[in-house]
């Protein structure tokens, strides 16, 4: 069975040759607009091939998600480092006078309720993710639909603007990413 676009193609391909004589008016304006459609379908399929889907599902996608699961990691370790240092003040307060005591034991309860954000956070961003494989599905289905091969040329990239210093900074790296301590030496090293 070929696809609705193909199809509809097909349709107007067939009605305009089997048409024999002179058009009505109203028949011409119809094969008018089964033309328009054709055209408009086949815009629409070429503006779907320079998409580069294959980019955003084979690069962009997945390294979102990799940097989101690398916030929840890393979420989950200082929480985990604020819980044990507060068990630590928890540990000690009873060696401290009545008020002193009181007060820590106060900012360590109140510790203990901001660190519930850990838990929220990972819920938002599990739904992130789950929002972006939904997108990912879905765009490997419009790619197997549509086709990935584009005829139209590729889309310049634009110039990137900013300093070398902002290319330089590229804030926290995921582990297999980010440049060893030894790399990071060897740089300061040859600044002697």
């Amino acid at each position: 069975m070929p696809d609705a676009p193909d199809a509809v193609e097909q349709a107007v391909r067939q009605v305009l040759t089997s048409i024999n004589g002179d058009l009505t008016p109203t028949e011409t304006m119809l094969l008018g607009e089964l033309e328009a459609l054709a055209q408009e379908i086949q815009r629409a399929k070429r503006e779907i091939s320079a998409l580069s889907i294959g980019d955003i599902s084979d690069s962009h996608i997945p390294v979102a998600t990799d940097e989101l699961d690398a916030v929840l990691a890393h979420t989950a370790e200082a929480t985990n480092e604020i819980l044990d240092c507060c068990e630590k003040l928890e540990n000690t307060a009873p060696e401290l006078p009545e008020g002193p005591a009181a007060v820590v034991n106060d900012a360590v309860t109140r510790i203990y309720e901001a660190c519930s954000f850990q838990d929220i956070t990972g819920q938002r961003i599990g739904k992130v993710v789950t929002a972006l494989k939904a997108i990912e599905a879905r765009l490997m289905r419009v790619t197997d639909r549509f086709g990935s091969v584009s005829s139209a040329p590729a889309e310049p990239q634009a110039p990137d603007t900013r300093t070398q210093g902002q290319q330089l900074a590229n804030g926290p790296q995921l582990p297999g990413n980010a440049s060893s301590q030894a790399e990071i030496d060897s740089l300061l090293a040859s600044f002697d």
